[in-house]
């Protein structure tokens, strides 16, 4: 256990910054997996609102830096390409 109080504080920080990319990363997860089931409903309209969702979310994550800006890209790329075959 750190004695230090800058470490400390480090640690009480990370724990925080922990717990908020834990929420963000599952709530994203939750976007993507309402986009699935849509794709594997059939749903047109779905489909392309659960896109539109899921899109913005990972655009969000990617500026917070929960995830690289070319993961996010190329999750939209394919999933545009999914909603487009439906």
């Amino acid at each position: 256990m750190a004695n230090i109080q800058s470490q400390i504080k480090r640690n009480r920080q990370t724990e925080r910054a922990r717990l908020r990319n834990k929420a963000q990363r599952s709530d994203l997860k939750t976007y993507l997996k309402k986009f699935d089931q849509a794709i594997e409903a059939g749903d047109k309209d779905a489909a392309s609102a659960a896109l539109r969702d899921a899109s913005r979310k990972l655009d969000q994550a990617a500026s917070s830096g929960l995830i690289k800006k070319n993961n996010a890209a190329n999750k939209k790329s394919r999933m545009a390409a999914r909603a487009n075959k439906l």
